[in-house]
């Protein structure tokens, strides 16, 4: 079969250097992968940092050229602070050329003085307190201005805001976090188990669709809030999102893209991104289940098995071991996001409503290839704390 060419001119091919030799239904192979792609992420992270401007770049792509560097990002240089601060100084300084936390955590937190945007001041405030800044005051008093609890603000943002409150003690903000944590839940749909892309804003043609990052962040910020607090009202609302979305992923492990908030059905499935997989996916999980709630090891194993072989790719992997990277998404070959706007418009004249036959006009066969820190810093907070066992990680094991 002769290669496509991608939205951002790269080649797409159907099965890329990948690692299904890796991918086998058992604990140690899972370990194996896991371990794989953290030392894949320390590689990756020391190509996407610029030592001049003491930020992470926006993104690696491929071209026809090579591998480049494009942009700058305090939101992913914020998250990917977030997955070093539990790294030993060693590595942390190889990844940044010999800068320290301490030196990019200050560039930041400038940014975050006057920062428009919500979530980027609240995971500036997260990663300054992990590294352990000595100075939160511009984050803190930037979150004031900012006014969290009033307005309309993405649900994504706000459930970064409470983890960061959760996970930073401070008895000054406890007052702050509990409100957070008490607008957060009230936007829970008790029906469809799921929360909303926006809170605090009039409906509109695509109000009722919520992406996965609107649901895995709140389950991990409710879960953290539940560990933080003891909160049960908290932690049942995260096992509620949490059993919902699992029931919801793919018979290959897919976490899909789109979600109807309404009757908790799956709008779009496409793209799949690899984040999802192997960094966000466990992320919320895992925070869940340490705080109390239930076991879904399970689902993140299959997760990171589709990531391992993707029957979308043939067996291929978005892991390409030539390139030391991980590719960004699979996603459908289809004219600017053609399908996503199209079944958002069929969902919202009838719940059940889809436009037809959209895998055989649109196959999801395309590779983005494109990877961004912020995938990588998730990855390795996601994975923290981890001995190399996943534990209930047998294939067999069900909810």
């Amino acid at each position: 079969m002769s290669p496509q060419i991608d939205t951002h001119g790269a080649q797409a091919v159907l099965a890329p250097p990948g690692t299904a030799d890796l991918v086998a239904a058992s604990p140690s192979a899972m370990n194996d992968l896991v371990q794989q792609l953290r030392e894949m992420s320390l590689r990756g992270l020391s190509r996407m940092y610029s030592q001049r401007d003491r930020l992470f770049v926006f993104r690696l792509r491929r071209t026809p050229g090579g591998i480049v560097q494009e942009g700058l990002s305090p939101r992913y240089t914020a998250i990917t602070l977030i997955g070093l601060a539990a790294l030993p100084e060693k590595t942390v300084g190889t990844v940044l050329g010999g800068d320290s936390r301490h030196d990019v955590c200050a560039r930041i937190l400038e940014d975050a003085a006057s920062s428009n945007s919500l979530g980027d001041v609240a995971l500036s405030l997260f990663a300054a307190g992990l590294v352990g800044h000595e100075n939160l005051d511009p984050a803190v008093t930037r979150l004031a201005a900012l006014q969290p609890l009033e307005g309309a603000h993405p649900v994504v943002e706000v459930a970064w805001l409470l983890t960061a409150l959760s996970e930073v003690p401070s008895a000054n903000r406890e007052h702050l976090r509990d409100h957070v944590a008490e607008r957060l839940m009230s936007t829970f749909h008790p029906g469809s188990k799921l929360f909303p892309h926006t809170m605090g804003r009039a409906g509109g043609a695509r109000s009722h669709v919520s992406c996965f990052a609107d649901l895995i962040y709140p389950i991990q910020a409710l879960a953290k809030y539940a560990a933080a607090t003891g909160s049960q009202r908290a932690l049942d609302i995260a096992s509620a999102c949490a059993t919902r979305l699992c029931d919801l992923q793919g018979a290959g492990g897919q976490w899909w893209w789109h979600y109807d908030y309404r009757s908790g059905r799956v709008i779009e499935e496409y793209p799949v991104y690899a984040i999802h997989q192997d960094a966000m996916g466990p992320m919320g999980l895992r925070a869940l289940v340490e705080a109390g709630g239930p076991d879904f090891s399970h689902h993140i194993h299959r997760g990171l098995m589709w990531l391992g072989a993707a029957p979308e790719l043939n067996g291929g992997s978005l892991i390409d071991k030539q390139a030391d990277l991980v590719w960004r998404k699979v996603c459908r070959r289809e004219p600017r996001k053609a399908v996503r706007y199209l079944q958002a418009t069929a969902s919202r004249i009838h719940p059940a409503g889809r436009i037809p036959a959209v895998d055989f006009i649109f196959p999801a066969r395309r590779i983005d290839f494109e990877d961004r820190p912020y995938h990588l810093g998730w990855l390795l907070y996601a994975w923290s704390g981890w001995t190399g066992r996943l534990s209930s990680m047998s294939p067999e094991r069900s909810q």
